[in-house]
């Protein structure tokens, strides 16, 4: 029957559309099993209804990432790792003091601080006495200077030399051993001869010295006292304090201490060249013109000229 098949026909229809839903929904339910790189979707849990699609309810989910966000340093290295390694900064950040030190902050010097400067020995004065003296005598021995042996101890005689040294070298009379007479010493000072043959008794009166020289070459430098220049009065007459200039010759001569005529005082061992004008030995021998006239020095430096250097009667005599 017409009604009958079209009944029919419409259960032939309904029939397959549930079955297929079923086992859509059957699939759906399995999808996890089956398919495990799928997610199943909220819809997977709902009962079908007859207008879903398989397209709507099989939509894909979205592929997890293949790589994990914490794994990306090790699984994407630096190509470049020795030149820039996270190593080599800390090494050089803790290596720059050893390699290179920071150099300290200079200490402010103070003269606590400063290296003690050697001092500067003291100066000789008479009276000193040690090794120090010695050397300077054994100097100004070797250099010419009248001096008697060296023995270490500054007296009147080293004094006399010294003084005789300061005067050849233009320096302070003073008597002391200071830098500048050290300096006169070092540098070997002495004067020169105005004289050029024969044994010449020179007095340099500008300087206050006489000269023991022998063809032109000194042999001896004696400090001296000629005249003060001053006035003076004996036995009632006005003199002048003056050494006569010139060249002269030693006249007669007295070895023993002779009293002066004038009533000046006494003169050791005289030898006369001019008149009254001697040179004599005396106690007293500034470093400065004061006599009345005759040319001072030490007794001993007159002993030697008479003892062991001679300057008989006829030897020269130059003043200047």
């Amino acid at each position: 029957m017409p009604g009958h098949d079209a009944r029919r026909g419409t259960r032939r229809v309904v029939v397959p559309v549930l079955v297929a839903l079923l086992a859509l929904a059957g699939c759906q339910a399995g999808l996890p099993d089956m398919e495990p790189g799928r997610a199943p979707t909220a819809t997977t849990t709902e009962p079908a209804s007859a207008d879903a699609s398989p397209t709507s309810t099989e939509a894909p989910a979205p592929e997890p990432s293949t790589t994990a966000p914490t794994e990306e340093p090790s699984e994407e290295p630096s190509d470049e790792p020795s030149e820039e390694p996270a190593e080599d900064l800390t090494d050089t950040a803790t290596e720059t003091p050893t390699e290179e030190p920071e150099p300290e902050p200079e200490a402010t010097e103070t003269p606590a601080e400063k290296p003690a400067e050697p001092e500067k020995p003291a100066a000789l004065v008479r009276g000193a006495s040690g090794e120090r003296v010695t050397a300077l005598q054994a100097r100004l021995h070797e250099l010419g200077y009248f001096i008697g042996s060296p023995d270490g101890s500054f007296g009147p005689g080293t004094q006399q030399a010294v003084w005789a040294l300061q005067k050849a070298a233009g320096i302070s009379r003073d008597g002391v051993v200071g830098p500048a007479t050290q300096a006169a010493l070092d540098d070997g000072v002495r004067p020169g001869a105005q004289s050029s043959s024969g044994k010449v008794i020179e007095i340099d009166l500008g300087r206050q010295l006489l000269l023991a020289v022998e063809d032109g070459k000194v042999v001896t430098v004696i400090n001296a006292s000629g005249g003060s220049g001053e006035a003076f009065e004996a036995k009632g007459r006005q003199y002048h304090a003056n050494t006569p200039r010139g060249t002269f010759q030693v006249g007669r001569q007295v070895d023993a201490d002779y009293e002066s005529s004038l009533e000046l005082g006494s003169m050791w061992r005289p030898k006369f060249f001019t008149g009254g004008i001697a040179v004599h030995g005396s106690p007293s021998i500034p470093p400065w013109g004061a006599s009345h006239g005759c040319v001072r020095v030490a007794n001993g430096a007159m002993n030697w000229i008479w003892d062991s250097w001679g300057a008989p009667p006829g030897t020269t005599v130059l003043v200047y």
